[in-house]
């Protein structure tokens, strides 16, 4: 049989980019393998934005030759498409590491076309394939990335869709290898992304998560502020409030943003538009000048209090979740007390806590002292206490109310672990339990419920008997 599986290693726009591939491997007539070790062909769709990503993609590849050693391996992503060494000595013939994103399709239409025999394929990129009129392949300049993969119509195995609707980064961060990984800084034209949304509705999504590598430069050929226009971007509000018309696209929810993508105009989508949520995660990483300053980030301390200040007056009790680094290298005990003390002042509703991870070609790969791994450690785990007791009391003032909750999951989940239970995420994208839920209620309902009691994780509910779905 023709069959494949994904593996895919990393953030929500490589996950966008496997469903991408899952549409085109399915369009020539392949289908899933379930399990996964029955495949014909796996890709794994790689990360390398940090260690633990390179080492997960490392050991996605291992695994996926030691469960299928016959199989056809297609190795593409973040990491392939840099040197690294990383990938050094996978020991196998079937593999196919794809370092020029151009040759993906062309790769996977040659494979599935005629599988070759185990041991004519050495691990190594293949060669440019000329793809001419009449294959069902088209060329977009304005794409950079996977040029040849088609606008999705359905998101498999998720009842949130991700849209992808920018790609590539040209940005100084120190500490960042996008800027090799995706250089090439482009957007999709809005008819198209207006086009995708509509058919990612009509396959049944009713929430889509607008993503990019940075969403905040959608419409600009950099993502650099300073070489905008009146260093503001208004082409993403004016993308939102034509998705918001989009008809039974019923919430809309924005991936990470810088600080400074967050404007008045960008607010005034959120007042006027009720089915975009008011939840917005920042790219935050460090609450210190000194340490955002070494990082190459386009803003400081002060602006990211600034911009919290206005989403707070502008919105009902939003939720701002972010991203933070520790032990990025230089970082003092008084640098960390800045961010300990921005994370109390914001009130952030969940932080996502990384530990500095140096990349090779990287500024801060050589910037000196390092930090200790102990230090580093003790400092997570101090964010990790205080992402706990900051995302409980966020989530206290919403007892008693009424919310409107996508259900994710039926009987159980590593969130709500019972049994038998319903749970799914709310407006302001924490999640929620309900409990003693009708039988009726299913996976990728819209389902109005009255908040009860606030857990550490979650909070619980009770679906209020006046309306099961809206």
């Amino acid at each position: 049989m023709k069959t494949f599986s994904i593996k895919t290693v990393g953030c929500k726009v490589n996950q966008y980019e496997s469903q991408q591939i899952r549409q085109h491997l399915e369009g020539l007539g392949w289908s899933q393998a379930r399990p996964a070790e029955q495949s014909r062909l796996i890709v794994i769709n790689t990360c390398c934005v940090t260690h633990t990503a390179t080492v997960k993609s490392r050991q996605s590849i291992r695994r996926a030759i030691k469960a299928n050693p016959d199989a056809q391996v297609v190795v593409c992503g973040c990491l392939t498409a840099v040197n690294t060494g990383e990938l050094n000595n996978l020991g196998t013939q079937n593999i196919h590491l794809i370092t020029n994103r151009n040759n993906l399709v062309p790769t996977l239409n040659q494979i599935t076309g005629n599988i070759p025999s185990a041991g004519n394929n050495p691990a190594q990129e293949q060669p440019d394939i000329e793809i001419k009129a009449g294959n069902g392949c088209q060329i977009k300049n304005n794409y950079p990335n996977l040029p040849f993969l088609s606008l999705l119509t359905s998101f498999d195995g998720q009842t949130r869709a991700f849209l992808k609707v920018q790609d590539g980064c040209d940005g100084c961060c120190s500490y960042c290898i996008i800027p090799k990984t995706r250089p090439k800084v482009g957007s999709k034209e809005a008819s198209d992304v207006l086009k995708e949304a509509q058919a990612l509705v009509n396959a049944g999504h009713k929430e889509i998560v607008i993503t990019g590598i940075f969403l905040g430069a959608f419409g600009q050929d950099t993502v650099l502020r300073k070489k905008w226009p009146g260093q503001q971007n208004d082409k993403l509000p004016e993308l939102l409030e034509k998705l918001a018309k989009i008809p039974n696209l019923a919430r809309i929810r924005l991936s990470s943003l810088e600080p400074a993508d967050v404007t008045e105009r960008l607010l005034d989508c959120f007042c006027n538009n009720t089915n975009i949520m008011p939840h917005l995660h920042l790219s935050i990483q460090s609450g210190s000048d000194n340490v955002l300053k070494k990082m190459c980030r386009q803003y400081r301390r002060a602006d990211i209090l600034e911009k919290i200040g206005l989403i707070k007056r502008r919105l009902d009790r939003p939720a701002i979740t972010c991203d933070l680094i520790v032990g990025f290298p230089g970082e003092t005990d008084e640098d960390f007390e800045q961010t300990v003390m921005l994370a109390r002042q914001a009130g952030f509703a969940k932080m996502h806590i990384f530990n500095f991870s140096p990349r090779l070609d990287t500024a801060a790969a050589n910037i000196r002292p390092a930090v200790k791994p102990a230090v580093a450690k003790k400092r997570s785990q101090i964010l990790q206490k205080l992402d706990a007791e900051l995302g409980f009391q966020f989530r206290q003032q919403f007892e008693g109310c009424e919310e409107i909750i996508l259900t994710e999951t039926v009987n159980g989940s590593t969130s709500s672990p019972q049994d038998g239970s319903v749970s799914g995420r709310c407006r302001r994208y924490f999640y929620v339990q309900i409990e003693n839920p009708d039988k009726s209620i299913t996976r990728n309902q819209l389902v109005k419920v009255r908040l009860l009691k606030n857990t550490n994780k979650f909070m619980t509910a009770e679906v209020l008997s006046e309306a099961q779905e809206v």
